[in-house]
């Protein structure tokens, strides 16, 4: 790819950014409250193209954080060696991960303003996950409820059982150490997470004080949770299931890359009810309505009551279906433009992935150097 192609891009990258970033200033009024001179680590795994969950879910937090506080420092990766957990063919990984790179810097963020860099890229990730893994008992991991999620297994279920440690791999049972391993290598002090994350956060919290407690040291901070604001964006066809790219049924779930034309279609045949009347917001009666009214909340940075009030000149289904199929071709227009020219610029991604890489292996290097000291490995 040509060097003016290339810079062409990549000033188009630099343009979403600053375009988006004046819509989002104020979407949460915490996060604009962040401590200066805070270290933001978040990671994202690379299941190719990012769908509206992941979007509102995390991307979409991660370009308002590095947006709106220009006295902090961000570190967003791409969670490859997580990824590896469930085992694909090499060529489908690797396109994964570079589709993952190009939804990223497609929805906005700005290697300028942040580290954008693949996990497995910086090795220390590894050593420190093997001194954290010995600090953590298998009763902690054993209580963590995503790996029995991943594996398929009920949230009673326990490693102990003979059944259940047959069919569990042993990186997706020890999957929180590694996770505690990427957050603490760079010290980071503030990680925006959803909700279904909180209990590994204070898993970090608890290997990060068992550390310092056992080697008579301050080093590693207590990672402040940032819940992310968006309410889970569930399945537009199944509303009792998070929205997934691993659903059977492709139209229950809307990519960033989708065409307007796919993006109405799928709207169009999301799950509701058949209840007339003035709309109202209840996950438990109205699954389908109330998941329609997250994803107008989350696109547009309104909370769900002023989300609701605002539904008033919306009389039927149909005319609400319409408005959430608008706002994302909108919204997702630019994006989907720019993901395309970035996949066909493989030169431009590799140059943003070795700029990450320094940087993060830079931190990366003294603070692994300066744990070795710590625990006696220098």
């Amino acid at each position: 790819m040509s060097y003016l192609r290339a810079t062409r891009v990549a000033s188009r990258v630099r343009f979403l950014s600053t375009k988006q970033s004046t819509s989002s200033i104020q979407e949460i009024d915490k996060y604009n409250d962040l401590p200066p001179n805070s270290r933001v680590f978040s990671m994202i795994q690379p299941t190719g193209r990012i769908h509206l969950g992941n979007y509102l879910g995390a991307v979409k937090s991660w370009r308002t954080l590095s947006n709106t506080n220009p006295d902090s420092e961000f570190i967003f990766g791409i969670a490859d060696l997580h990824a590896f957990t469930t085992l694909k063919p090499a060529t489908e990984l690797k396109e994964n991960r570079y589709q993952a790179i190009a939804s990223l810097l497609a929805s906005g963020l700005d290697v300028s303003k942040c580290v954008l860099y693949f996990q497995s890229a910086v090795p220390e990730h590894l050593e420190l996950n093997w001194y954290l893994t010995c600090m953590t008992s298998m009763g902690q991991l054993n209580r963590m409820t995503q790996w029995k999620l991943k594996a398929q297994q009920s949230q009673t279920s326990s490693i102990t059982d003979e059944k259940v440690m047959e069919s569990t791999k042993a990186g997706l049972f020890c999957y929180p150490a590694l996770q505690n391993a990427d957050i603490l290598l760079y010290r980071s002090t503030h990680v925006p997470v959803g909700d279904d994350q909180s209990q590994h956060l204070e898993l970090c919290r608890n290997i990060a004080k068992l550390f310092n407690n056992t080697y008579g040291v301050d080093y590693f901070p207590l990672p402040k949770t940032l819940l992310t604001p968006a309410k889970k964006i569930l399945s537009l066809k199944n509303p009792e299931k998070k929205m997934s790219k691993s659903d059977p049924v492709q139209a229950s779930c809307v990519y960033v890359t989708d065409s307007p034309e796919q993006i109405q279609s799928k709207i169009k045949k999301a799950t509701t009810d058949s209840i007339q009347g003035a709309w109202n917001y209840d996950p438990v009666s109205r699954p389908g309505i109330s998941n329609l009214i997250n994803i107008i909340s989350g696109l547009t940075n309104e909370s769900i009551d002023n989300t609701v009030a605002n539904l008033h000149h919306l009389k039927d289904h149909k005319s609400l279906k319409d408005y959430v199929a608008d706002l994302i071709v909108n919204e997702f227009d630019d994006k989907r433009q720019l993901y395309d020219e970035l996949l066909q610029n493989k030169d431009y991604l590799e140059q943003v992935c070795k700029q990450g890489r320094d940087k993060a292996r830079e931190m990366a290097l003294v603070n692994i150097g300066e744990i070795k000291t710590i625990i006696g490995m220098d």
